[in-house]
């Protein structure tokens, strides 16, 4: 009684920083108002609908047109061409065909339609991309292959990049930011995962040569724990691993039942860069009146001293309390008491003041010399 009394003594008149436990999870579970509801899609064609379309051939692609029939029913002629800067190719007998933004499909008919009926009857013609024209740009960061790579025309967005240098690595966070390179001082961050920031990087205008793609690395998941735990380590969990409070407890050894900690202290960065710390009651998780919340990469549990926790400690390394009212010091109590001594005396203090603030050994004392005493 006397120890809880000195605890709740100790402590009062001292402001708890903490929040409760129930203040953090409302405040990581804000409520959310009822709004307008979502407003209906956009007419035309969806932006990431615009970069999975067939490939448009375009400036500077370099072709091989296969025409057969054009002298004879069975011959074929075989053309390498380069598209020019005004979307044509030139063939034998036809001159300029414009095909620069068909598709390949779009692009045959346009050249058999050039041929036919004006040159010949019949004519079969089948195209082939042997070069594209590529836009290079610098993807570093979280990606299985960082550096330049070359992007086609219909490719020059964040998405494409990314995937052009090998996909994002297990340590990628999904965020990505674009520098311009010929705009100074310009940057875009956008969030891969999110379908909205996503199709804004898509509605992003095409990339250019020397443009550098940043992909950002996730925090690395780890959780801190220390103070009054069997094993005080930092935890390393896989990415996207979830270990609530009990689960890192018992991961640290669980807490010292020795000196029979009640309460810890979670600390966790918050978005805005400052740091809530939270009062946990192991107790009440454990029966499951608190919730046992889902840790994140980056927390600190710290399990704190507390003046019960110090006075239980003192008591385990220096004193055995047999039955009856006998106490003794034990042989490492006494080392630590020697070797303090002097230090004590300097200071003002004695060792009774200092070790003995409750008169216990003084009243063994006097309970020790009255028993020992012969009846009158």
């Amino acid at each position: 009684m006397m120890i809880g009394a000195l605890s709740v003594t100790a402590l009062v008149g001292c402001s708890d920083p903490r929040i409760s436990l129930d203040e953090f999870v409302a405040l990581q579970n804000p409520v959310v108002e009822e709004g307008e509801p979502e407003a209906p899609p956009r007419p035309g064609m969806h932006p990431i609908d615009r970069h999975l379309v067939d490939y448009a051939v375009g400036r500077g692609d370099v072709l091989e047109v296969n025409l057969t029939g054009l002298q004879e029913p069975m011959s074929s002629n075989v053309y390498r061409v380069r598209v020019d800067d005004k979307g044509e190719v030139d063939l034998p007998l036809v001159g300029a065909v414009k095909i620069g933004g068909m598709g390949v499909s779009e692009a045959e008919n346009a050249i058999k339609t050039a041929y036919v009926p004006s040159i010949v009857r019949q004519l079969t013609v089948n195209l082939a991309i042997t070069e594209y024209e590529t836009t290079s740009v610098v993807v570093t960061g979280a990606v299985s292959a960082p550096g330049l790579v070359p992007l086609r025309r219909t490719e020059r967005n964040l998405l494409y990049a990314v995937l052009a240098a090998g996909g994002v690595s297990s340590a990628a966070s999904g965020h990505v930011t674009l520098h311009r390179i010929r705009r100074p001082g310009r940057q875009a961050t956008f969030d891969l995962s999110d379908p909205v920031q996503l199709e804004a990087a898509l509605e992003q205008d095409p990339l250019e040569d020397g443009d550098i793609v940043m992909v950002g690395a996730a925090q690395p998941n780890t959780i801190y724990v220390g103070g009054l735990v069997n094993r005080p380590a930092p935890q390393a969990y896989p990415a996207g691993a979830k270990v609530n409070v009990l689960q890192v407890l018992a991961a640290a050894g669980g807490l010292r039942e020795d000196v029979y900690p009640l309460e810890g202290t979670l600390i966790r960065r918050m978005p805005d860069g400052k740091d809530v710390r939270v009062k946990l009651n192991f107790g009440r998780i454990k029966r499951g009146k608190d919730e046992n919340i889902t840790l994140a990469a980056g927390d600190i549990l710290w399990v704190p001293e507390t003046a019960g926790t110090k006075i239980l400690d003192f008591f385990n390394r220096n004193l055995f309390i047999r039955g009856g009212v006998t106490i003794t010091y034990n042989a490492s109590g006494l080392e630590f008491l020697n070797s303090n001594a002097r230090q004590q005396s300097l200071r003002g203090l004695t060792l009774e003041d200092q070790f003995d603030p409750f008169g216990f050994l003084n009243q063994n004392a006097a309970l020790t010399a009255l028993g020992s005493r012969p009846p009158s």
